[in-house]
């Protein structure tokens, strides 16, 4: 689908890309050390943490894919952006106080503390491995998609070009670089996406047409129990253990609060994404319920937002949506990279070879031009799958996640938790969830052989768990918990907590209201 740009949308195209770079460069020149490649010198406010964590779930797998399956069956997406506030409060008020208490810099590293040497060895393997085939393959993948769409290239070409420009981006800014443009980019995400769905619901003629043009079923959030594909029963079983793993424990999600000034910035700034889960699937998922409306003859799920842009924004918008594209794949690439870069190089080179600070500034940013490359090729696998994207990018998700739900959930909330169970759950449940997942991506051993993705996520999770505990009750631990607890965590910190919890509050109260109106 060939989607015919005027002057005036190139012109902006231009100067967003040229506006990219320029904070790139301005920023790459004045790095001192690596915790500004890293962790943005830890010295991020939580607006600039909301926004940059908006910029980067809000990639073009949430274009591509909450479009799609708006298109193919409604309001029931909206599942995975309204309940994430459940899981953020999680993060905020339990997770946060111990990751910045321990002043770790990776995930991998927390797991040292709590669990040991092998613990950490495993994760630090496992966090690339689901970096680049969760963040950097299926970003590229959806990045190449929107690319061939929108300027009618090949595939391969248009994975190319994404990774070239992410890779330059955040070999030169860092981490400060990637959440300072993720604040515009989000701008630029929302405004363009709203003008959509404006013109979009101007289009069908009003909210009552757009409810009686879809079918009943596309305005329900729980599904029966028997629907073959979003039942109720995965989205509230499957869906905690996804939102677990990729909201708490996820390198490139978390990294983005270890770079908080302190506690209450990093608590206020997973408040902020949560507030802004609110609109995501107005602006996101109802696009492709809309398209279904008006374009049902002659789009398809994967292209359903393409579709919207091509024969609905005039010249000048629809580079400002282009654009706004291109933002979300950037930002969500680049994200990906300074993720890898940081565990590989803290985690990985720095654990045999110990680096200065010129070192490892060198080494993360060759270790960016590796996994940029290797990402293409996992891209190039993903377009060989032959599923829906958002099927993929959530299936893969959510098989990758029990392992980690498990140790880090039951390591934070029971100190009897031992080193030993830890490391049956993630060496052999890792190992299992890795096989799975390429039988997953591959259709293997025939279509259909398998449960739901998060019915099988589930599955897994409550195996695990259960072996978790019953090694830790029937064996004793070698390593010792070094871990407080939540409450003497919190005593830590000077500031009171109080007015954050009445605002996560409210902000439940409003996710109620909503669940009420769509049931």
């Amino acid at each position: 689908m060939d989607v015919s740009l005027a002057t005036i949308d190139y012109a902006v195209l231009f100067g967003y890309i040229v506006l990219l770079f320029f904070v790139a460069f301005y920023l790459g020149r004045k790095k001192k050390n690596s915790a500004d490649i890293f962790l943005g010198g830890r010295s991020l406010s939580w607006w600039q943490i909301g926004f940059s964590l908006f910029s980067a779930n809000a990639g073009p797998m949430m274009l591509i894919g909450f479009a799609s399956i708006g298109f193919t069956k409604g309001v029931v997406g909206s599942n995975f952006e309204w309940l994430a506030w459940i899981f953020l409060l999680l993060l905020a008020m339990v997770f946060v106080p111990h990751y910045l208490t321990t002043k770790v810099s990776t995930m991998p590293q927390f797991l040292l503390l709590r669990y040991g040497k092998r613990s950490y060895n495993f994760l630090t393997v496992y966090s690339l491995v689901s970096i680049m085939v969760v963040w950097l393959g299926s970003g590229l993948y959806a990045g190449g998609l929107l690319i061939s769409q929108i300027f009618n290239w090949p595939l391969l070409n248009a994975m190319v070009v994404v990774a070239i420009i992410a890779t330059s981006f955040t070999t030169m800014g860092g981490l400060k670089a990637v959440v300072r443009t993720g604040v515009f980019q989000s701008l630029i995400i929302i405004l363009s996406s709203i003008v959509l769905t404006i013109l979009s619901l101007k289009k069908i003629g009003g909210i009552e047409q757009l409810i009686n043009g879809a079918p009943d079923s596309y305005w329900h959030l729980f599904q029966p129990a028997k629907d073959p594909e979003y039942s109720w029963v995965a989205i509230v079983l499957g869906y905690p253990v996804v939102a677990l793993y990729y909201w708490c424990t996820d390198q490139t999600i978390v990294q983005k609060l270890l770079a908080a000034k302190d506690i209450k910035q990093g608590q206020y700034g997973a408040l902020f994404i949560s507030a802004l889960k609110i609109i995501m699937p107005f602006i996101f998922i109802f696009p492709g319920i809309m398209c279904f409306v008006l374009y049902k003859d002659i789009a398809q799920p994967d292209n359903a937002y393409i579709t919207l842009v091509k024969h609905l924004m005039p010249p000048g918008l629809m580079g400002l949506c282009v654009a706004a594209l291109i933002a979300a794949l950037i930002d969500t690439v680049s994200s990906g990279l300074n993720s890898f870069s940081t565990v590989f190089t803290l985690d990985v080179v720095n654990q045999y070879k110990p680096l200065n600070e010129k070192q490892k500034r060198f080494v993360g940013r060759m270790v960016t031009i590796a996994a940029a490359i290797m990402a293409l090729l996992i891209a190039i696998l993903y377009s060989y799958s032959g599923k829906g994207f958002f099927d993929l990018s959530q299936g893969l998700v959510s098989i990758l996640a029990p392992p980690l739900s498990v140790v880090f959930l039951i390591g934070v909330l029971w100190k009897k938790a031992n080193n030993k169970a830890a490391e049956i759950v993630l060496y052999g449940g890792g190992l299992l969830c890795i096989i799975l997942g390429f039988c997953h991506i591959l259709n293997y051993p025939y279509k259909g052989y398998w449960p739901h993705f998060l019915m099988l996520s589930f599955y897994i999770f409550l195996a695990l768990t259960t072996l978790m505990i019953v090694i830790s009750i029937f064996t004793k631990s070698d390593h010792k918990n070094p871990l407080l607890s939540i409450a003497e965590t919190n005593k830590q910190f000077e500031y009171k907590s109080a007015k954050v919890w009445v605002l996560w509050g409210i902000l439940a109260v409003i996710m109620c209201c909503i669940y009420i109106i769509f049931n």
